[in-house]
């Protein structure tokens, strides 16, 4: 809860449950970002009794606490994929097949860095991710 001037404020602890550990779990497992569903899915065919709203609140957790990446899918579906906290990086994402790679872009970083700067921006943040078609895909 937020405080008034001068007021301490709170922020609750996440608990590390066995549903969410599941969850980081089964999402670890994944080459291609997935939506909660398909995890749900996958989770409830490996016997784990987990609710959907629970699979929800895990990955919204996980992905805010930068061990999941997250973006919309063109049907504006969030979906997730594990990432290596703590450090930046961008994607490479089958259309097709929804493999992910995760990439280094420095010439990315560079132009951010030089495009924010000439128009004024300090501390600038990005995302990027490059959709295309995987060696597997491109060649079917």
């Amino acid at each position: 809860m937020r405080g008034g001037v001068g007021e301490r404020v709170t922020h609750p602890v996440k608990r590390n449950t066995w549903q969410r550990e599941a969850v980081k779990t089964a999402l670890d497992t994944q080459d291609a970002f997935v939506s909660a569903q398909q995890l749900h899915s996958a989770l409830r065919d490996d016997g784990t009794s987990i609710g959907l709203a629970t699979v929800y609140r895990a990955l919204a957790d996980l992905a805010e606490g930068g061990q999941a990446d997250s973006l919309q899918s063109a049907e504006g579906e969030a979906l997730y994929r594990a990432c290596t906290p703590g450090q930046h990086h961008h994607h490479l994402i089958c259309r097709n097949c929804g493999v992910t790679v995760e990439i280094e872009a420095d010439a990315v970083e560079q132009w951010a860095r030089k495009v924010a700067a000439e128009n004024g921006f300090t501390q600038p943040e990005h995302v990027v991710d490059v959709f295309g078609l995987c060696a597997d895909c491109s060649r079917a």
